[in-house]
């Protein structure tokens, strides 16, 4: 440990004395800029070496100003504030943290006023009238307004916790962590001690072309901090992306944090700002600047507050923005967010982006002083060319050209030469911290029990054990049910994978199990992207017909619990085989063989007719095969234990699957084929919040059973579901072609937020409207066929139906969520099918949501 510690040193050592040389010939000076009598910092600070070009401050207060000349002297100075003028080192780096007391010149000014504050008015308004003049030159001050345009972009991610309980980290249980709690920075966030947990760094070079319209991304250099085999280290850097993503002020709206907030310049933007004009300045070019502060009208609302400084050179455009958000906006977990672009003028006298920072303090409680998780991303361009035209020949082929062998593997010289500001002391410890406490035992064993309590597996090295919460589990014919299994892990073997289970249930007193041999063909996980690999499984277990899960398993213990009849179940005997193709653009493709033994269980019996005389079936058994494909543009997600959780984003996804039964080969006994299309995507809507939407159609050829045709997703539970029927009992409705829509409405408080106490509750609206159309063909329908199973019955009711092709079922809800930033509740209607028995026709329905 001793020896880690000290090549931690010397390594440190050696980046200190990188940057000393990298600095040698040009003078650094940095620091924040507060108000001497509240220790506040003060935003659009003007700091400019003497007779020379300069900066303003940002959100935070914060500065860097840099110069090759021999100037020394440093100027600070604000409208209101006494001027400040101090002397610097030369070609140095230096912190100069500046107080500005008031001008006393203002203490002698007497102003009058009523205490009736004016109305704010759009009209006549000349801050309304200059946010207009912004608006309507907006797309001519778009980097896409170009024909060519070519820069080299650094990113910078990084990730901390913030304000650490100083009792907690000087515990004796953490003496071993001490070297993590010693790496703070406190220059961020002012009145906040950040501990670096997580860095990741990419430089690349981007090309975009107007017409037609395309980009091409050439990665150069990616380094990112690493926790091992604990975390998706890919699934946590592609959500930090989504959450912290590219700032575009000419956008009308920008996404953060998955949501949509409006751009303070965006066409509807007067009507939910505020605007004032604050002063007019001079940049370093001569051009003169509008100094304009905005607010929300609303602080409910997903808005910005802040300013912006507006050239006033024919082309208003956006030279400096800083903003942030009100703590009073719908959304959850963030304490402080922060948003400061820079721009420059080029060599046509037009700004262009050249550093844009999206800082965020969350945490559970909003309080100032209690600990938090803090993130930041840094983009900064460097060589802005416009109009360069290059051959076709660079813009095609894949979007994004990667070497992950060249990339990742870049020495530290190569990121000392080519980082456009170099690492702070604590950020340049971040990788080496993280990879020494990634190979300590007690870390592993700890990530080992968090693991377990919140992902279901218990990690033993070569082997995990569960998924914990199916262990313990009960329904009417199993009775009480116990379940034990576990799989192998890449410790093991990175080629051959192994999972299995095995249950008994103490009503029906059968052994159930589970048994799975994969070989990775890519010589990587199994359970990370892109998969590629054969697989072969074996089970044998209950089913209830109609019931899919998402993102949890069928005998999960809550799911215990239900609604009405639910005594129809299945025996299932299947034995499959698939191989599974996923590339790196999101298509993927897989090609499968299933051999199905069903067995009806509970009250659910096949019954069909032989010669009038009625005749139970015990056994269905078909043999299939399958393929599917899939394509989803874009796709982001993080990689669970178990399942993929999708982060999502504005592009569709497609999935086409089919199916063809293959009679007489292994004891098969139909011939059938079936397609099955779904299209799902999320519209973001602005003001209106965002919309899921998902359309599914399906069709089945030959002749088949009822077990055999499109059982539909039901959910007789008490949590919503969104990708079933809420309101439909389980086998209720079988069809052999349908389409449906499903609509889901998510509002982010539009109407809760003008409401006092539902505002202050952060309550948020949600609405959905299903729609299925389905039928079946005469071929199919049991009642022109006997030789066909007959529709099950309960007590001698018919309880299961094919849909009427004229008559669609259909059901809506109405809902709050964000209760207690997590809970959803619906209020789930059916509208149609009302006379079948055994229906409820209305029901509360909850779901738990982790989300901003």
């Amino acid at each position: 440990m001793k020896d880690k510690i000290g090549f931690n040193l010397f390594v440190s050592f050696l980046m200190m004395f990188f940057i000393s040389t990298i600095s040698a010939q040009e003078t650094v000076v940095k620091g924040i800029v507060v108000d001497s009598l509240t220790k506040r910092p003060l935003q659009g600070v003007s700091v400019y070496f003497l007779k020379g070009r300069g900066v303003v401050t940002d959100s935070l207060g914060r500065y860097m100003i840099i110069t090759n000349t021999s100037i020394n002297k440093v100027v600070v100075a604000s409208v209101g504030f006494r001027q400040v003028q101090f002397t610097v080192a030369r070609y140095k780096m230096q912190e100069m943290n500046v107080e500005l007391g008031p001008d006393p010149a203002l203490l002698t000014t007497v102003t009058v006023n009523t205490n009736k504050r004016a109305k704010y008015r759009n009209k006549d308004n000349p801050a309304v009238e200059l946010i207009r003049n912004v608006i309507e030159n907006r797309e001519n001050n778009r980097t896409a307004s170009y024909d060519y345009v070519e820069y080299e972009q650094y990113e910078k991610i990084q990730a901390a916790l913030s304000n650490s309980n100083e009792k907690v980290t000087d515990s004796r249980f953490l003496k071993k962590y001490k070297f993590l709690f010693e790496n703070r920075d406190s220059s961020k966030l002012n009145g906040k001690i950040l501990m670096p947990i997580y860095m990741e760094e990419r430089l690349s070079k981007q090309y975009l072309r107007k017409d037609p319209a395309t980009s091409k991304s050439f990665i150069l250099g990616e380094k990112k901090v690493n926790y091992g085999s604990y975390i998706d280290n890919e699934g946590l850097s592609s959500l930090l992306n989504r959450l912290y993503e590219n700032i575009d002020i000419y956008e009308n709206n920008i996404p953060i944090f998955a949501y949509q907030f409006l751009s303070p310049i965006a066409n509807a933007a007067p009507t939910f700002y505020m605007y004032y004009i604050r002063d007019t300045i001079t940049d370093e070019y001569g051009t003169k600047l509008v100094k304009m502060y905005f607010t929300p009208r609303n602080t409910n609302d997903l808005l910005f507050r802040g300013t912006m400084y507006i050239t006033l050179d024919g082309n208003y455009a956006v030279q400096k923005i800083n903003m942030f958000i009100s703590r009073n906006a719908n959304i959850n977990w963030i304490k402080e967010l922060y948003a400061d672009l820079d721009f420059e003028r080029g060599a046509d006298k037009r700004y262009h982006l050249i550093k844009s920072n999206l800082m965020a303090d969350m945490g559970l409680s909003k309080s100032s002083t209690s600990g938090g998780f803090f993130g930041e991303r840094t983009v900064s361009y460097k060589g802005f060319t416009t109009n360069n035209k290059r051959p076709d020949s660079l813009y095609q082929g894949p979007a994004i050209v990667r070497n992950d062998e060249v990339i990742t593997k870049m020495p530290d010289s190569f990121w000392t030469a080519k980082r456009h500001n170099p690492l702070t002391v604590p950020e340049s410890k971040v990788y080496s911290n993280i990879d020494s406490l990634e190979r300590m035992p007690s870390f592993r064993r700890t990530m080992a029990l968090f693991t377990l309590l919140f992902a279901g597996y218990g990690n033993l090295g070569p082997v995990e054990i569960g998924p914990v919460n199916t262990f313990y589990s009960f329904n009417p014919v199993e009775g009480f049910r116990l379940r034990f299994g576990g799989r192998t892990t890449p410790i093991m073997s990175k080629r051959l994978y192994f999972e299995t289970y095995g249950a008994y249930g103490f009503k029906d007193q059968q052994w159930k199990g589970f048994l799975s041999a994969t070989y990775s063909l890519n010589n990587k996980s199994i359970y990370t992207f892109p998969m590629n690999y054969i697989r072969v499984s074996a089970q044998s277990d209950t089913k209830i017909p109609g019931q899919d899960l998402e993102f949890v398993q069928e005998d999960n213990f809550l799911l215990s619990f239900k609604r009405g009849n639910n005594e129809r179940w299945l025996y299932n005997n299947i034995y499959q085989a698939e191989f599974v193709k996923e590339f790196k653009s999101r298509f993927s493709y897989s090609i499968g063989f299933k051999n199905w033994h069903q067995q009806p269980a509970g009250i659910l019996t096949y019954t069909k007719s032989n010669n009038g005389i009625p005749e139970n079936i015990q056994n269905v058994i078909t043999t299939e095969i399958n393929a599917q494909v899939r394509w989803a543009p874009n796709e982001k997600f993080y990689q669970g234990k178990i399942y993929r959780i999708p982060i999502f984003t504005k592009y569709p996804i497609f999935s086409l699957s089919a199916a063809a039964g293959v009679k007489g080969f292994l004891g098969g006994q139909y011939d059938y084929q079936k397609l099955d299309l779904r299209i799902e995507k999320r519209n973001y809507m602005g003001r209106l919040g965002y919309a899921d939407a998902t359309f599914e159609a399906g069709y089945t050829f030959g002749q088949v059973p009822f077990p055999l045709l499109t059982v539909h997703r039901a959910n007789q539970t008490f949590a919503y579901q969104l990708n079933s029927y809420n309101m439909m009992n389980f086998l209720e409705f079988v069809s052999d072609r349908y389409a449906s829509f499903t609509w889901v409405q998510h509002f982010m408080g539009l109407v809760f937020n003008r409401i006092p106490l539902l505002k202050k509750l952060k309550f948020r609206e949600v609405a959905s409207f299903k729609i299925l159309y389905g039928g079946v063909r005469a071929e199919n329908n049991p009642v022109l066929n006997p030789s066909l199973f007959a529709y099950p019955a309960i007590n001698g009711v018919t309880s299961t139906f094919a849909l009427d092709p004229a008559k669609p079922y259909m059901e809506a809800s109405v809902g709050v969520e964000n209760i207690l930033n997590i809970l959803r509740v619906d209020f789930v209607k059916r509208l149609s099918y009302l006379d079948n028995p055994g229906i409820s026709p209305y029901g509360i329905r909850t779901r738990f949501r982790f989300d901003f």
